[in-house]
């Protein structure tokens, strides 16, 4: 089969389309014919290895995927050869197929095709869970999205109006701004402009009630200084490259709670409660992921630079079908 392969650390450009053998399949796996897959941010750290989990190498970039259920192995439950499937993992999605612990899958409702199915999983389930189950956000409060044109950022600009939230969408180019703004954001706001923390003071007067921060790095202080009092703060992650340091006097003075988000710190109830949700938004067109650039397997390279640049808008898609 015909893969990305990563075969020692550095830029996206150290990756490499080979033929490959398929990958073995054991117990409790299953193969797929990878329809299409997404490229996330920690892609690009994992190539570098730069992420919180070194991967050694050679081997196939990639965390999210979908397709098409070819063979099966024993002791993976009712899922059968023909089954239309999605997924996420750390690596192995750049490739024309993978082997994928059964328990891992999710089946893909009727009609909802690959792109969307692969670039649905990481940020709007990291979205919606972030928004129900850590913000708590309630209908008519203020929350104020970083990095608004990316993945995430985008997903819960998206999510956030459909919970009933006024959006403050925060990203660094106009286009990427339009976009949230399509999806629900009421607010726009360019912090290239000028300082963050007036610029949110010109938007949300009252102060804001919860902050989304997928970004990390300059934003986030004048951000958080942005919260009105008892406001929530959450980090989701460090697209930026750089965590950020934040004076704790602000979260004493103005009552701030700061609270980061995991998957596995989630309550099992809410977290079936919250799947199920995101299911029902998706099929019935309500949440769904912007695609802003869909690449050929021959150009993973091309994709994960415009996603490490931070230049990706939305979801950046590989299709293992195109040519």
């Amino acid at each position: 089969m015909r893969a990305a392969i990563c075969s020692e650390y550095g830029e996206p450009e150290v990756v490499r389309i080979d033929e490959i053998a398929s990958p073995s399949l054991e117990p409790g796996h299953v193969r797929v014919r990878v329809g299409a897959a997404a490229v996330n941010f920690p892609d690009v750290l994992v190539v570098a290895d730069k992420y919180q989990i070194s991967v050694p190498t050679p081997f196939v970039p990639g965390s999210e995927f979908a397709g098409l259920v070819e063979e099966v192995a024993d002791d993976v439950g009712d899922l059968a050869v023909g089954d239309r499937v999605s997924g996420t993992g750390i690596v192995g999605a750049f490739a024309e197929e993978i082997a994928a612990k059964a328990v891992s899958l999710r089946r893909i409702p009727d009609g909802v095709d690959d792109h969307t199915a692969a670039a649905f999983g990481v940020a709007h389930r990291t979205a919606y869970h972030t928004l129900r189950s850590v913000a708590r956000i309630r209908p008519g409060e203020t929350l104020v999205v970083l990095g608004a044109g990316g993945g995430v950022g985008l997903a819960a600009v998206q999510l956030g109006a459909v919970l009933g939230a006024t959006v403050v969408a925060v990203a660094s180019s106009a286009d990427k701004l339009e976009v949230a703004a399509s999806y629900g954001a009421k607010q726009l706001v360019d912090h290239r402009a000028g300082e963050l923390r007036a610029l949110l003071k010109d938007v949300a007067r009252e102060g804001a009630d919860v902050v989304v921060d997928p970004v990390g790095g300059d934003l986030s202080e004048p951000a958080l200084r942005s919260l009105r009092r008892g406001g929530r703060f959450i980090t989701v992650g460090y697209a930026s490259g750089t965590i950020p340091r934040i004076p704790l006097n602000l979260v004493l003075v103005k009552g701030i709670r700061i609270q980061g988000f995991q998957f596995q710190d989630l309550d099992p109830d809410e977290f079936r409660r919250n799947e199920n949700e995101l299911v029902d938004l998706l099929v019935s067109g309500r949440a769904v992921p912007h695609i802003g650039a869909i690449y050929s397997l021959d150009d993973a390279v091309g994709a994960l630079r415009l996603v490490g640049d931070g230049q990706a808008i939305g979801k950046v898609v590989i299709d293992l079908q195109q040519a």
